[in-house]
């Protein structure tokens, strides 16, 4: 059992960040999910795979998965760079 921890970005289709302030743990799975011989719907019994844990600081989802010695991988999030701009430029002139 592996474990990953993120910050989630900013969804592309929305400009709040309400669900970008928590970390995620989530666990990377133990099987391939496979068909199901009578019905044919892809599955697993993998249930760890469906567990999304969130918690409020990285240290906080660090701390977690020391104490149930989980190995786990850290994902810096990426910040993004905001350059704030006026209404006037853009009708400025291209260089």
């Amino acid at each position: 059992m592996f474990a990953r921890i993120y910050r989630p970005s900013k969804p592309a289709v929305s400009s709040g960040k309400a669900w970008t302030r928590h970390w995620i743990v989530e666990f990377e799975p133990e099987r391939r999910p496979e068909p199901d011989p009578l019905i044919g719907w892809v599955g697993s019994g993998d249930t760890r795979r469906q567990l999304r844990l969130r918690f409020p600081t990285r240290e906080a989802a660090v701390a977690y998965c020391q104490r149930r010695r989980i190995p786990y991988a850290v994902e810096e999030p990426k910040e993004r760079a905001f350059r704030p701009k006026s209404y006037a430029e853009n009708f400025l002139r291209p260089r």
